[in-house]
């Protein structure tokens, strides 16, 4: 048999990838598929750039990913926004740590293609994410691989202008046309959240006057706070942090999807360390609106 010499080429195909690997061409179309490897398609073809099937297989063998790294999407807060820069800086240029709020169901298609370390996640009621946040992880084929973990719970509602404090005695006078929405994107908890507010009111979302679109919690708390909108989806400590008022509607759990390896690694289990440490209880009272009493907790994936 005859062997494909590798070692020139900067680009492999799938046959030369296959014997450099020792695996066969089905599972190399596998991995690709399942974005595990990386490759790129030429003319039809797929192509392996060889230096970069190196540290794969480098990373790959410490865990999956760097160890001197953690990458962390999906839901916004202005807490754990403002414990991760803190565990930054404290960390320095030992590890990049870094967090960027994409929305629940991007941030799990992004933790399923191993572009991101962890998914934060909220999906609805505090007493119904042992049902809700596991059920959104199923349906993503790694989800046996995944683990949830506990941040925090926070109370959920309506973030308005303060000069609306006095005149709304009932949310559903903020569906009036006079009122100026901030919409959220599709996928994300915030977004969700006034789906189901609105259905309890037997009333549609295209109704509503949207003026201006956000992707996360803190920019649509700064819509308001410009006068760009009047009413958003929110937590309670994005409102607190832009000086705005703020209508409870509930308690959601927060947690963090992330593969069982992750969970292990020393950078994931130092971050939750900060989330228990007095600083951030301290955070809690500034903000408000928390529940750090499970954080770290493992919820769902012990099997």
């Amino acid at each position: 048999m005859s062997v494909v010499t590798t070692e020139n080429n900067a680009f492999m195909s799938v046959k030369q990838v296959a014997e450099y690997l020792h695996l066969n061409e089905k599972k190399i179309y596998a991995l690709v598929n399942d974005g595990h490897i990386p490759a790129t398609k030429v003319t039809g073809k797929w192509m392996f750039p060889r230096e970069l099937i190196d540290s794969w297989m480098h990373n790959s063998a410490h865990g999956g990913l760097l160890t001197d790294r953690l990458i962390i999407a999906g839901s916004d807060d202005p807490l754990l926004y403002r414990i991760i820069q803190q565990f930054a800086q404290e960390t320095g240029n030992h590890a990049l740590i870094s967090y960027t709020p994409t929305g629940t169901r991007l941030g799990l298609d992004l933790l399923q293609t191993n572009r991101v370390d962890v998914c934060a996640i909220h999906w609805g009621p505090d007493k119904e994410s042992h049902l809700r946040h596991p059920a959104l992880l199923k349906q993503h084929s790694q989800f046996r691989q995944w683990v949830l973990i506990r941040a925090f719970q926070r109370e959920q509602g309506l973030i308005i202008k303060p000069s609306l404090k006095q005149k709304i005695s009932d949310i559903e006078k903020l569906f009036s046309p006079e009122y100026r929405w901030v919409s959220r994107q599709n996928g994300s908890g915030a977004h969700r959240f006034l789906l189901e507010i609105l259905s309890q009111y037997n009333k549609n979302f295209d109704l509503l006057n949207c003026s201006s679109h956000a992707f996360s919690e803190r920019e649509a708390a700064a819509e308001i706070a410009m006068d760009h909108a009047d009413v958003s989806a929110g937590a309670r400590s994005a409102a607190v942090e832009y000086g705005l008022e703020f209508i409870p509607y509930g308690w959601e759990s927060f947690d963090l999807a992330l593969p069982r390896n992750i969970w292990f690694r020393r950078l994931f289990q130092d971050l939750i360390n900060q989330l228990k440490s007095s600083s951030s209880h301290h955070l809690t009272e500034k903000l408000s609106g928390y529940n750090l009493s499970e954080s770290g907790k493992l919820v769902w994936g012990e099997d």
